[in-house]
């Protein structure tokens, strides 16, 4: 492979985030795709694209990291809990989800590539059992949470509000305001994160989309 096209790839940019709530779970992204180096350097606004992805009808996926291998991962995913469910005519539950999107990203980060597979999920659902929340680390590492996870290059902004102003017990109200100010303030200030926001709503029984939201994408290059 050229050693330019090599250095070049299509990412998420991304602030991806999930919260724990009294009544339920919170998740929410921005919508910004660049093309640039790796490891910094020029990059280009490449887009959009939702990165709040369906799994399954009781469980939703956030991408961050290379978009052909965030795409493909869940895409894969999504085939084989179709498939276990034909097979056993039970449906997967998350923590079996999580573990099995947890080993798939440690399997492909370990694989030799000329482009190494750089992928991180927030995965989060409900199932018979109760409400879940996990952090998937692009090393396969997997971490269930009971307060809040964040991915993507817009942590170092939304961090500060998730550590300062995060409480137990909040309101699925109070989360929906905290991941948008987030992703206003990651918006603000990291130029691979903006072009709008998805938000969605996980309760027992019951998921879906409460914010909906595309802004403008100024395609400037960005030094």
């Amino acid at each position: 492979m050229n050693e330019e096209i090599s250095k070049h790839v299509l990412k998420t940019g991304t602030l991806t985030i999930g919260i724990v709530c009294k009544d339920g779970i919170v998740v929410g992204a921005d919508r910004r795709m660049s093309y640039g180096a790796q490891g910094g350097g020029v990059s280009y606004l490449a887009g959009t694209a939702k990165k709040v992805r369906e799994v399954t009808d009781r469980m939703i996926a956030t991408t961050a990291g290379t978009a052909s291998d965030t795409i493909k991962v869940l895409d894969i995913l999504k085939a084989e809990f179709k498939l276990k469910e034909l097979r056993t005519r039970e449906k997967i539950s998350v923590p079996e989800a999580a573990n099995f999107l947890a080993n798939m990203v440690y399997g492909n980060i370990r694989t030799p590539s000329m482009i190494p597979s750089i992928t991180h999920f927030i995965l989060s659902g409900y199932d018979d059992k109760g409400l879940y929340l996990y952090d998937i680390s692009p090393d396969g590492l997997i971490q269930q949470s009971d307060t809040y996870a964040a991915t993507g290059s817009g942590v170092m902004q939304a961090h500060p509000i998730l550590d300062s102003e995060f409480k137990k017990n909040m309101t699925i109200d109070e989360g929906i305001a905290m991941v948008t100010k987030c992703i206003k303030a990651g918006t603000a200030r990291e130029p691979s994160v903006g072009a709008g926001m998805d938000i969605y709503v996980i309760k027992k029984g019951e998921l879906k989309q409460v914010v909906d939201k595309e802004a403008v994408v100024s395609f400037e290059t960005k030094k």
